[in-house]
């Protein structure tokens, strides 16, 4: 039997989906490629926006084209939010909640049974059923329910041999006006501090060079837990032995400060680099959003960082055309990018999701003004990073190659995270090297690898 997995959407369902391999090849399938022929396909989805719905939706209507007897389960934000329009979609078999990707294996088992009792005849006709009149197996608790961490167990490996992503929690209750991924993850819950250092070790006994903590809202990793917040999990993976280094996903400062962040870099295997989101310049639609900072306080954080390394590496998250935003508004947000001096700035069209406070609030934005200020804020976003690179030009540090790309160079990433091609041969992955860098080159810089 072969298997076959898609995701879409954040680091956190890249692991999951990690995961989800790793149980089916110990149950005997053979794990192929996403786009390849199989008896099973997995599609692990994300809600985030309404694209990231039709993505899910174009991909399971491919992979049934491909094989048509296939047994698809969907799971992930848009299965747990939207079960009954997800079980409806021609050739779903399987529809399983966010907090029950461990029990995935078991489900699809169920299904195959099922169609086998039901006999070739009956499963050609359900097969042949419009969309809409055909329903899925539901397995999905309420949000109210996700109140649990199911620990996925111990993984061992990633797709990549290089970096290895490891959840250490789920789910957040923030509840910004925007999201709807608190009502798709549950309440906030932590994985167990010495299963995650169990599966650091590991991954890193197996030759990984960068571990990446990633979750829900990682900010909030043990303060359900009351063990002081993420800083003693840091503690506890610096401690272990190895040449590797640690890098977090992602903050907010919804949850930290700039006097919690000075605790986190006395360590020295912590990455130089934060995605700390802020999501608008302007105090006026921050607190519309319901993110408890001002672009003050953003700023104060993003002020401590640059103290302890100019070069720090931050990266973050913008979101334009938010119901209300003003010109002036927009503005704010232009003029943070040069204020904090990003590397690298993720933006997004504000996208309407129901069920969420700012889907009711007046003055939505015109597609065509969200559409002028996303191209504007990428234009300003790409010549805030292009500044940043020529800071580190003439800087020497350290980088991780990951890969080769056809035309004699090697790339990976420095610890304050740019993207840097260098002279090199595949014997030079998954080192660290000493790197020169000289210029800005494609969406990253050159570098001269040093004492080789």
């Amino acid at each position: 039997m072969k298997a076959a997995f898609h995701t879409l959407g954040c680091k956190v369902n890249q692991y999951e989906t990690e995961a989800m391999k790793e149980q089916f090849a110990e149950a005997g399938y053979e794990i192929t490629g996403e786009e390849d022929f199989a008896d099973v396909y997995v599609i692990n989805t994300c809600t985030v926006t309404n694209l990231a719905d039709r993505k899910s939706r174009q991909y399971i209507r491919k992979m049934k084209n491909v094989n048509p007897k296939a047994l698809i389960a969907v799971t992930g934000c848009y299965a747990q939010m939207s079960p009954d329009e997800v079980s409806q979609i021609e050739g779903v078999d399987v529809v399983a909640g966010t907090n029950e990707k461990k029990n995935i294996l078991s489900y699809i088992d169920e299904a195959r049974a099922s169609k086998l009792s039901a006999g070739s005849e009956q499963a050609s006709e359900a097969c042949s059923q419009p969309e809409g009149e055909r329903h899925a197996d539901i397995h999905v608790l309420s949000s109210d329910e996700l109140t649990e961490y199911i620990s996925e167990g111990v993984i061992h490996a990633m797709d990549s041999r290089t970096r290895a992503y490891i959840k250490i929690q789920e789910g957040c209750n923030r509840f910004c006006s925007y999201c709807v991924i608190p009502y798709a993850r549950g309440h906030v819950r932590s994985r167990s501090a010495d299963e995650i250092a169990e599966e650091a070790a590991s991954l890193i006994a197996s030759g990984y060079k960068e571990i990446i903590l990633t979750g829900i809202n990682a900010a909030l990793y043990g303060t359900d837990l009351g063990e002081g917040g993420i800083e003693p999990l840091i503690r506890k993976l610096n401690s272990l032995d190895g040449d590797f280094r640690i890098r977090l996903s992602s903050l907010e400062p919804t949850v930290i400060n700039a006097e919690y962040v000075k605790s986190l870099l006395a360590y020295e295997k912590l990455c130089p680099h934060l995605h700390l989101s802020i999501q608008s310049g302007s105090d006026r639609v921050l607190a519309a959003m319901n993110r408890h900072y001002t672009r003050e306080d953003y700023l104060e954080i993003v002020k401590v960082l640059k103290e302890h390394d100019p070069l720090y590496g931050i990266t973050t998250d913008i979101i334009v055309g938010f119901p209300g935003e003003t010109d002036e508004d927009f503005a704010d947000s232009m003029k943070i990018v040069s204020e904090a001096g990003f590397c690298k700035v993720h933006v997004f069209k504000y996208s309407k999701r129901k069920g969420t406070v700012a889907a009711e609030m007046a003055d939505q934005v015109p597609g065509d003004v969200k559409n002028h200020r996303s191209r504007v804020l990428m234009e300003k976003a790409a010549e805030a990073g292009r500044k940043f690179f020529d800071e580190c030009a003439g800087q020497t540090r350290r980088v991780l190659f990951e890969e080769t790309d056809g035309d004699g160079l090697i790339t990976g990433f420095t610890d304050n995270y740019v993207k840097v091609w260098a002279a090199g041969g595949e014997e030079m992955l998954k080192q660290f090297y000493n790197v020169r860098l000289v210029n800005a080159f494609k969406d990253g810089m050159k570098g001269e690898i040093e004492n080789v």
